[in-house]
């Protein structure tokens, strides 16, 4: 999330910038409101106005779509590398497939990839089934993070997990009941590696 931004802010940015990249226009207040399911706009004008003076959004009055993202966003873009399962490890595509025409600043990173998310063992903690996951590049995460890792000896597959680790074991921890968490102890953890601490996420407009 960029530094700037509490996270009720940047979910309507990330809507908006979606939106229009997806309906070739604006969304209107109204649309903004139904998708966060609010009943009246007084809220989300507050937050259209703090984005606007920030430099995120211009405005075009007298437009009923007048609220739309400052180009000056948009970067280099963010790569699209392959898939990476949130249910079971599955193998990591290297090929860019895609680039995502979102700044990776929004997401408070000078450089970042997404991996689309397969599966549901993340839904807990609100990434879900055919959600962009956007990773900053790093070796190493704090306890209790989110990260993108890969696990040796599992045909170099990727996946979305909680990172929990101690003294004698490394766990690999769903957010999601249904699933057990992979545990890895002594010398089993060297075959964990990070690829990157999850910083976000684009979800298609619906």
């Amino acid at each position: 999330m960029t530094s700037d931004l509490t996270p009720r802010q940047q979910s309507v940015l990330e809507f908006i910038i979606t939106f229009q990249q997806e309906q070739r226009m604006a969304p209107t207040v109204r649309e903004i409101c139904a998708h966060f399911g609010l009943s009246g706009p007084a809220g989300i004008h507050r937050i259209l106005n703090l984005l606007k003076d920030k430099g995120y959004l211009v405005a075009e009055a007298g437009k009923k779509r007048a609220w739309r993202f400052n180009r000056d966003v948009i970067g280099p873009g963010i790569p699209l590398i392959g898939t990476i399962a949130a249910g079971q490890p599955m193998e990591a595509i290297e090929n860019i497939e895609a680039e995502l025409s979102i700044s990776p600043a929004l997401f408070g990173c000078k450089r970042c990839f997404g991996l689309r998310v397969k599966g549901d063992s993340m839904i807990d903690a609100h990434i879900m089934d055919g959600d962009l996951a956007i990773i900053r590049p790093q070796k190493r995460v704090e306890n209790g993070q989110i990260a993108a890792v890969m696990v040796q000896n599992l045909l170099a597959e990727a996946t979305l997990k909680i990172v929990r680790f101690d003294r004698s074991s490394l766990t690999l921890e769903p957010a999601n009941a249904a699933y057990s968490p992979l545990v890895f102890k002594g010398p089993q953890r060297s075959q964990v590696t990070v690829l990157g601490k999850y910083v976000g996420i684009v979800r298609k407009v619906k």
